[in-house]
């Protein structure tokens, strides 16, 4: 989870293809010992040791690898097929044939807490005890009530807070109120020269994951002559690292339209020679 709210994704992939396989093993050995068999070579000494009637040096065990416990767990009706399950696990095996494996992972999260429900559900062991303080974040994960970019918004800002506790963890509690208290209250013009002249204004918000001043990133809707009307196009925190990349995924975190408002002693006007030579401006 803490690779995830960092946006370490094949970290990420490694970590969560390693705890489907561990968590998925404890579910066969619940059942039977015996199924952690690997079924190669004809050797019976694994069959023996896991009967209970072989001693053997825990360096020398050998179990199931992680696609042959999952197809046991399938062929009992514990596990459903989930091709997003099967990619999780050669992400982590470094066995997809694929330049963006990162990318793939993030999308993952929901597949990781599904399956973990499951199989926790199946060994009889807590979702809280097991989650501990990610439980909320994994619970909103898999809350199909909520839409795909609701879910992965507050998922973010529930990873991005618990980083921010991190960062003060064992620190006198001053410097995190310190460090809240120094908002970027500031507005600044930026003007962006492409083909075209766009201007966008850095402004602040309050950080849904840690109440501090995080910077807003505002775009002009359109190039009228007079009054531009703009829109949050971006956020970023620098205290606990959170970012969210579209109007989209701001409205998700709860940000109303009201906090963009620009102070009084701002104008936004575009300042245009003739209709093909346009500038914007921003008087301060």
């Amino acid at each position: 989870m803490e690779d995830h709210g960092r946006g370490e994704y094949d970290e990420f992939a490694l970590h969560g293809g390693v705890a489907v396989e561990r968590l998925a093993k404890a579910a066969l050995v619940k059942k039977n010992p015996l199924y952690l068999v690997e079924m190669r070579n004809g050797n019976s000494d694994m069959l023996l040791h896991f009967g209970g009637d072989l001693e053997m040096d825990a360096e020398k065990v050998r179990t199931v690898g992680a696609n042959e416990a999952l197809k046991r767990l399938r062929r009992m009706g514990v596990l459903p097929l989930d091709p997003q399950l099967d990619l999780l696990i050669e992400l982590r095996n470094g066995t997809a044939h694929t330049t963006v494996g990162g990318d793939q992972a993030r999308a993952l999260l929901p597949t990781l807490a599904e399956t973990v429900t499951i199989l926790l559900r199946d060994v009889g062991m807590s979702f809280e005890h097991f989650w501990g303080r990610w439980s909320s974040a994994v619970h909103v994960a898999i809350d199909k009530h909520r839409g795909e970019v609701q879910r992965d918004v507050e998922v973010r800002i529930k990873q991005a807070r618990h980083l921010f506790e991190d960062r003060f963890k064992g620190l006198p509690e001053e410097v995190k109120e310190r460090a809240l208290q120094r908002p970027e209250n500031v507005v600044r013009a930026i003007t962006i020269k492409n083909s075209n002249s766009l201007l966008a204004l850095i402004s602040t918000v309050r950080c849904p994951a840690c109440d501090t001043q995080a910077q807003v990133k505002l775009v002009p809707l359109s190039e009228e002559p007079v009054g531009a009307e703009l829109q949050p196009e971006a956020l970023a925190c620098r205290l606990c690292g959170l970012q969210l990349d579209s109007p989209e995924e701001i409205e998700a975190a709860g940000i109303e339209e009201a906090a963009f408002v620009l102070p009084p002693n701002i104008a936004v006007t575009w300042r245009a020679d003739d209709a093909a030579n346009a500038e914007p401006n921003a008087t301060l």
